[in-house]
């Protein structure tokens, strides 16, 4: 770049934003960025919030009456408290590892990685490595398929309501499946984080609009019965349930109550997206994680003990689409409608660190590639010959794999059996042991340590669970007969 010679100059020198310094004279550019050169961050509690109620008031609260069906009135609602509470407490620890050393001006780790690696380093950021970005690619999986059921219940509403219920009006998920993946790759296009706020916004929107409408029909249900369903130990052991599954399908329970909360694996990434201290970013996203998982853990206890007092032992894999419900047939219209616009926004809230890993190595890779680094902005979308091509393709990989593996149920316990451990509590935990220095031994380290080790036995139980249930599902199921 040729050199030019101070404030005659100025308007004529284009520079790129990572080259703006104060000592070049370029204060109005240096204003727009943050401490690490990078454009100044804007995200505020609500903000953030907003992205955490969008990841976690997902789909995984329609799954909650039939957890709770499996469990009873006692155990069911204790161990929603128990996750939240864990839920919560690991995250105001992972919130403290977003900058290593000074909670103000410390190095700021941009991905739930880089935090790994500031912390930990070593194997265990290939470990969590793996377990983040498979985990995410399991719930963009996940969302894929519980969008093809709403999609496929509002056709099924309308067949009942024309038919009656004696109707099987059966239909294929797949083209379903298809028109998702192709909203998905759309949408795909927005660059990162920070630009998807709005989407986020709607999508939390979305979640509360089916979550309430799911409440207030398990609710109606329940006067129309006369009184609560359901026992104190769940399903009974019978005809119909044998001991074996009894035991599998409470294990699968834990599993879809803790994907119900999963959020960690982006709690740093939405992080990165609060603005700069003061207050620091630790504080503003510990009352954010308060704020939001007080008011799923109120949604998700009305929402799946209502579904249990509605339908008892009947209390269907998922409480919208499992035709609990029939009437009145355009409000159930409503809510699968909200919740195929909150899993498009919860879509892309999970894979846009996939996006941005993918994308950053590339760039690292081939910095001078103008198949990689050439842009054309087109309001929030940013085109790119190789972001198009990439992001396309792992929708495409997603939507094939979920026209295979349809078991909305099954793949909710086994993804948040299989992350719960790992991403919500082993490193959270370990990175505030070594960031803190908690003496080995002494009392904190001890809780710390026992913490883990109870949550590493559940998962591992409720994993088993899961995996027992999809092995039953296998048995009777042809791929793509959705």
């Amino acid at each position: 770049m040729a050199v030019h010679d101070g404030a005659n100059n100025k308007h004529e020198v284009a520079v790129a934003p990572m080259e703006v310094s104060v000592e070049a004279g370029n204060f109005q550019e240096a204003d727009r960025l943050d401490d690490d050169g990078r454009p100044r961050r804007t995200g505020t509690v609500w903000t953030a919030s907003a992205h955490i109620i969008t990841a976690v008031i997902g789909s995984g609260v329609l799954s909650l009456a039939w957890a709770i069906a499996q469990l009873g009135w006692v155990a069911g609602p204790a161990a929603m408290l128990l996750f939240a509470f864990v839920t919560y407490y690991t995250a105001t620890l992972l919130a403290e590892c977003y900058r290593t050393g000074d909670p103000d001006t410390g190095k700021r780790n941009y991905t739930y990685m880089d935090a790994v690696r500031s912390n930990l380093g070593g194997a265990k950021v290939v470990f969590c490595g793996v377990i983040q970005y498979a985990n995410l690619v399991g719930v963009a999986i996940g969302y894929t398929i519980a969008s093809s059921i709403s999609m496929k219940a509002i056709r099924r509403a309308g067949c009942f309501h024309t038919n009656g219920h004696g109707d099987p009006c059966n239909s294929s998920s797949i083209p379903y499946m298809i028109l998702f993946g192709v909203v998905q790759i759309l949408f795909s296009q927005i660059p990162d984080f920070d630009q998807i706020w709005w989407l986020s916004i709607v999508a939390a929107v979305m979640s509360f609009t089916y979550s309430s409408i799911g409440l207030a029909l398990g609710i109606a249900q329940t006067i129309s019965n006369g009184g609560f369903k359901g026992s104190l130990t769940g399903i009974s052991i019978g005809a119909d349930v044998t001991s074996t599954q009894k035991i599998w399908h409470s294990l699968q329970a834990f599993g879809d109550i803790a994907f119900a909360y999963s959020f960690s694996n982006i709690l740093i990434e939405i992080q990165d997206t609060i603005k700069a201290p003061p207050p620091s970013e630790a504080k503003v996203m510990k009352k954010a994680t308060s704020v939001s998982v007080a008011t799923t853990t109120v949604f998700y206890m009305l929402c799946g003990c209502m579904g249990y007092a509605a339908f008892g032992d009947a209390a269907p894999d998922n409480l919208l689409t499992g035709f609990g419900f029939y009437e009145p047939f355009w409000l159930l219209d409503v809510a699968n409608v909200a919740i195929v616009v909150h899993l498009v926004g919860a879509y892309q809230v999970f894979c846009q660190p996939i996006f941005a890993f993918v994308e950053r190595r590339a760039n690292a890779a081939w910095p001078d590639s103008a198949f990689i680094s050439r842009e054309l902005r087109v309001g929030p979308f940013a085109l790119s010959v190789f972001r198009l091509t990439w992001r396309s393709a792992f929708v495409c990989v997603t939507t094939v794999v979920a026209m295979l593996l349809p078991f909305f149920g099954n793949v909710v316990g086994f993804l948040g059996a299989v992350s719960f451990w790992p991403l919500t509590v082993y490193f959270p935990v370990e990175m505030y042991i070594k960031q803190r220095r908690v003496p080995r031994g002494s009392t904190k380290w001890i809780c710390l340590q026992t913490l883990s080790i109870s949550c590493l036995i559940v998962s591992i139980a409720a994993a088993a669970g899961s995996i027992a249930d999809v092995i039953d599902a296998l048995k009777v199921y042809r791929p793509f007969s959705g």
